[in-house]
């Protein structure tokens, strides 16, 4: 199969490196509209050639948008118009709402899976692109039964081939547990960031004593603020939500500690240890059954 890849940063970069390692890509095709990235993937070998989205959209088998969901949004209806009847579309985006409903009637909504790939790391760019970064991990595709059969049965084999794990689930409950589980965790770590930084300006030996635990609990901090700019302007009612209850439980982790109630945080405390019980899963942890 010939696929085009629009984005070619660290989903879509890491992408091209597994399907062509893996044989389900014949030829691949990239569009980027910053030149410098594109220049990078094509010297690098993530794609074969690098096109205009009107030459890509006309010759390909399988076009997968790994774009900022506002971006998906912007290009989506260009991308339906300029397609053949044969070419599946497959967008990557992280929020799934706002864009089921600005295709649900379009002519050409069968070609499309709108699926949801759980993986990725702090870095962006094509410099970014890692090889088994979707290995064991979660694809979701959302409203299958609105695409073609034809559509959803190429989609699974394209994530069945990078090893992933595929959930079925309704556009609007993914955008919901999607915040719980990855968004309100990226807005966490942004805001312990600020907080450091702000106080790291009058007590430098911070930085001096952070070790292992800050490190991984302010990673994500490093993330692209475009693409999760777009993730909190898409998915903003349900991460609304979710911000209320963690406010409150940093809220109730205050009060206790204020009142010196220290039974109170261990009981806190010990009732958040028994995520270790979901972490430890084998489904959690993607072991293929």
């Amino acid at each position: 199969m010939d696929i085009t890849i629009i984005g070619l940063g660290l989903i879509g970069g890491s992408l091209a490196l597994d399907l062509r390692a893996n044989g389900f890509a014949n030829r691949l095709i990239g569009v980027d509209n910053n030149p410098q990235h594109a220049d990078i993937a094509l010297h690098e070998g993530l794609v074969d050639e690098v096109w205009s989205l009107e030459e890509a959209c006309q010759m390909t088998d399988i076009l997968v948008l790994a774009v900022p969901v506002n971006a998906i949004i912007q290009l989506l209806p260009t991308v339906l118009s300029l397609i053949s009847s044969d070419t599946i579309v497959i967008d990557m985006g992280s929020t799934k709402a706002e864009i089921a409903s600005l295709i649900s009637t379009h002519a050409k909504r069968e070609q499309v899976v709108m699926a949801h790939p759980m993986a990725g790391t702090e870095f962006s760019g094509p410099e970014a692109a890692i090889s088994n970064l979707f290995q064991r991990k979660a694809a979701i595709i959302c409203d299958r039964h609105l695409s073609s059969q034809h559509a959803i049965m190429v989609a699974e084999k394209l994530f069945k081939s990078l090893f992933m794990r595929i959930i079925y689930m309704d556009s609007s409950a993914h955008d919901i547990h999607a915040a719980y589980v990855s968004h309100i965790s990226h807005i966490s770590s942004y805001v312990l960031a600020l907080t450091v930084l702000d106080k790291e300006k009058s007590e430098a030996n911070i930085f001096n004593l952070a070790s292992g635990g800050f490190a991984s609990t302010v990673r994500l901090a490093k993330s692209s603020p475009r693409m999760w700019n777009d993730i909190y302007e898409q998915n903003s009612n349900n991460i609304l939500d979710v911000l209320d209850i963690y406010i409150e439980k940093i809220q109730e982790f205050r009060n206790y500690i204020a009142e010196g109630k220290f039974d109170k945080t261990y009981q806190l405390m010990e009732e958040a240890n028994k995520i270790g019980q979901i972490l430890n899963t084998p489904q959690f942890n993607g072991v293929r059954g």
